[in-house]
């Protein structure tokens, strides 16, 4: 079973044991979904999620106090692979894009996926070259032609010169 890191403790909220966390998904509904979370290797009940601006607020069970909430600061949240929603066709997990082959319409390799940039106005594919260079793709359609998940490729069409820099 994969565990997958949503979130991470950041602060305690009041006296009744809630704790602040720094989302990292896209969604703060995951913790919503989620019946128990992992912190580290613990697997806790999730008794009530509540938003606060754009952070999430949670209270797990064996959490019931300040200090409990305080001591658990900085621990990293999880959530199994069960608890992912299904994606719309054409949404796909960062974590599946990894590793992706990158090939130009014509079949040229073009290197792996290693990192997908999320602060920009569009995602980035970061490929790695064979060669050790680096390669930015924005996921625009004027770019990125298919993303076959079954074979594990993303197929692109670079603007002229692109490769030449």
């Amino acid at each position: 079973m994969e565990k997958i890191k949503i979130g991470k403790i950041v602060n305690a909220v009041g006296l009744k044991g809630e704790v602040k966390v720094y989302n990292y998904s896209d969604s703060p509904e995951a913790y919503e979904r989620a019946d128990a979370i992992y912190m580290g290797d613990a697997l806790l009940a999730v008794e009530n999620v509540r938003l606060q601006k754009h952070m999430v607020i949670l209270k797990l069970s064996g959490i019931d106090d300040r200090n409990g909430a305080e001591a658990a600061k900085g621990k990293d949240l999880f959530i199994t692979e069960a608890d992912l929603p299904v994606l719309p066709a054409g949404q796909f997990y960062v974590r599946d894009l990894i590793g992706m082959a990158v090939k130009e319409q014509d079949g040229t390799p073009l290197g792996k996926v290693v990192n997908v940039l999320q602060n920009t106005a569009q995602d980035i594919f970061e490929v790695e070259r064979e060669n050790g260079k680096q390669l930015l793709i924005p996921k625009v359609d004027e770019f990125v032609i298919n993303i076959d998940m079954r074979q594990g490729e993303i197929e692109v069409r670079l603007p002229a010169g692109l490769l030449d820099l």
